[in-house]
């Protein structure tokens, strides 16, 4: 088709002795270029996308953390969107025939998450706190995402990572114990998996390692859609904290946060409020619902949070 206007082009400029045939030729020769240089990038755009396909699915180079992040260096943001999708697939592909390795949940964390620090997804094979840490970071991708198919995946790859954080062994397990399981009842509560919940949460208030863990505290801005309630006291929050730091000219720490085993206590009772599980019964939630009054007045020190959401607590249930 270029060449046939170029041919055109050609005989055009046999004859430019007026203006106007003039502006006719060197309207050919741009329209001849447009052409040419949008299939140009049309063949580019398809021969880099069967590219990446090969280099992600071929069996010999399996995509790594290091070589995703090369890709994602080097490639313009539509190609960077193939190359997602293609990794997502070829993941896909081999956890329907085979275990979820580390090396394939760091790939699929490095390219959901663009980060550019391969020697963290290394480490946090052998670190419980790494782990969690990139748990909390795909957390915060999901709290900030609407409701789809890719918020579906960060939730599991979040709960992946958490699981992993479990399985470390090292010096700071037992501090983190607690808030590992809170952030996977969480995730599971919002799947609508009550019962697994209930366990994570369960798992936390019978723990026996409360002050080892009382250092940690769950994060606000991690927390997905949970309730209305828990959305209001964050808010609430948030402006307390603009008033003493702006207003007040108080310096203050952040108090959009909530006491782990608190929490826990609470998202067992939301779990048992939408259950629809027979053995579940109105006893059961009554006992819980003591058991977090328990909890609440023999704790030494609550933050803002706790207490507006026991105050909000108490008044939906008068």
């Amino acid at each position: 088709m270029c060449t046939a206007l170029s041919s055109k082009c050609s005989r055009l400029f046999d004859d430019v002795s007026i203006r106007t045939k003039l502006q006719k030729a060197v309207s050919v020769v741009v329209d001849c270029r447009l052409k040419a240089s949008l299939y140009l990038a049309a063949g580019v755009s398809i021969a880099a996308q069967h590219q990446i396909t090969w280099a992600v699915t071929r069996p010999s180079l399996s995509v790594t953390v290091r070589s995703c992040l090369c890709w994602m260096r080097e490639m313009i943001k539509s190609l960077s969107v193939y190359f997602t999708a293609v990794t997502f697939l070829h993941a896909a592909h081999r956890i329907v025939r085979g275990p979820v390795t580390n090396e394939l949940l760091d790939v699929l964390a490095t390219t959901c998450l663009q980060s550019n620090d391969a020697r963290r997804y290394l480490n946090a094979r052998h670190s419980s706190v790494l782990s969690l840490s990139l748990a909390a970071k795909l957390m915060k991708v999901v709290a900030n995402n609407s409701r789809s198919t890719v918020q579906l995946i960060e939730i599991e790859m979040s709960k992946a990572f958490l699981y992993r954080a479990l399985r470390c062994k090292n010096s700071d397990s037992a501090s983190i114990y607690c808030l590992e399981n809170v952030y996977l009842a969480v995730l599971h509560y919002v799947r609508g998996q009550y019962q697994s919940a209930i366990d994570y949460c369960t798992l936390v208030t019978r723990s026996q390692g409360h002050s080892q863990c009382s250092s940690h505290v769950v994060q606000g801005e991690l927390l997905p859609k949970i309730d209305d309630e828990i959305d209001s006291v964050l808010g609430l929050a948030v402006f307390d904290q603009y008033v003493r730091t702006a207003a007040l000219n108080q310096q203050q720490q952040r108090q959009h946060v909530f006491t782990t085993e608190l929490f826990a206590h609470y998202l067992h009772i939301r779990c048992l409020s939408a259950t629809k599980c027979r053995q579940l019964t109105q006893t059961s939630l009554t006992d819980e619902v003591q058991r977090y009054h328990k909890c609440f007045y023999g704790l030494q020190e609550v933050v803002t949070t706790d207490v507006l959401n026991f105050v909000s607590r108490i008044q939906n249930t008068q």
